[in-house]
């Protein structure tokens, strides 16, 4: 029990009321939770209240401007449409198993026939395709940027060639290289039975291209400002290409790695958002362009939920980089 209670305490969100309820210094401790929790509670509950006070004065040809009552009525009506979905899916599935149960016991040799279910995507099915499009994009942005930013980082001759290449690709938008990537998959991804399909290799193909440079130039950074001592005692101990870089270039520069890999994973999500409402790719981007096309008395309720959906995940993202940078990094001092 004592074991439990001492691992809480090194958590920092559980360590103040570990220590409350051990009796360490409570009025400090309380103090910490104030600050903690109770600060940032007080300012959200001001945001909702000017919310909703300015929501009412504004008046579109939609409607008035939902405010915090009326977003979350939304919120749950779309959760309320994704059960009825999950219900209709499973009825489906139930209706298909009895009909072809009753073709094998009248003839065991029959063919039967199964179907996926294809109801209307709901809006978590929509969150859920953004999530997997968009770590898609980052991951593979990360395969390429790492190992590319530790030797141009390693090697001066390299970095002076591929300065400019990064220079010139980094600001370009995700608008200007979605209508390429969307021709090139076209005509490049042809098949008759595709694994994945185009739409989503077009919006994970465009999250790598705008998110990758991020990644690239902080561990170039990082690696090209490792001390001189450390890659000198690599060289006494003979160590070989492959080894130093796991045992002392990657420890040494992990921080910076990690900084570019946060900042390329907000960068990914914000690319993502912009790419699907531009392409009608199917994800919270769709979503978004839909509701503001569909122009019904809920459309801005609905998008207002997209909108702080986006907003939170790109949150939880940043927090969860966040964590393993301060798992995995010797420099426990990352912030926000």
């Amino acid at each position: 029990m004592m074991s439990v209670v001492s691992k809480l305490e090194n958590i920092g969100m559980f360590a103040p009321w570990v220590r409350i309820i051990k009796g360490e210094n409570r009025r400090e401790q309380v103090n910490v939770l104030l600050r903690a929790i109770g600060i940032p509670f007080f300012a959200f509950i001001v945001f909702l209240g000017l919310w909703d006070a300015s929501a009412k004065s504004v008046v579109t040809s939609l409607g008035q401007v939902p405010g915090p009552a009326q977003v979350m009525e939304q919120a749950q009506g779309l959760w309320q449409e994704y059960k009825d979905e999950q219900v209709k899916e499973a009825k489906f599935y139930e209706r298909q198993e009895k009909r072809n149960a009753k073709k094998l016991a009248k003839s065991p040799d029959a063919k039967i026939k199964w179907r996926e279910y294809r109801g209307r995507p709901t809006y978590i099915d929509q969150i859920f395709t953004s999530l997997v499009t968009v770590f898609t994009g980052f991951f593979i942005a990360v395969f390429i940027a790492v190992p590319l930013g530790i030797m141009t980082g390693l090697s001066k001759t390299l970095n002076s060639a591929m300065n400019p290449i990064i220079q010139i690709f980094k600001p370009v938008s995700p608008l200007a290289w979605l209508p390429i990537v969307t021709m090139v998959v076209s005509a490049v991804y042809v098949s008759a039975d595709p694994m994945f399909e185009k739409s989503f290799i077009t919006s994970a193909i465009t999250v790598t291209l705008c998110c990758m440079w991020p990644t690239l130039i902080n561990t170039s950074v990082g690696v090209s400002s490792i001390s001189p001592d450390l890659l000198n005692v690599s060289k006494v101990l003979r160590l070989n290409w492959a080894t130093k870089i796991r045992k002392v270039v990657i420890p040494s520069s992990i921080p910076m790695i990690f900084t570019g890999m946060r900042l390329s994973l907000g960068v990914g999500w914000m690319v993502l958002i912009a790419a699907e409402m531009l392409a009608q790719n199917p994800g919270l981007g769709k979503f978004v362009w839909d509701e503001f096309q569909n122009g019904s008395s809920n459309s801005l309720g609905r998008i207002m939920v997209a909108v702080l959906t986006i907003g939170l995940i790109g949150f939880l993202l940043d927090w969860i980089m966040l964590t393993l940078q301060r798992k995995f990094s010797w420099d426990k001092s990352a912030a926000r």
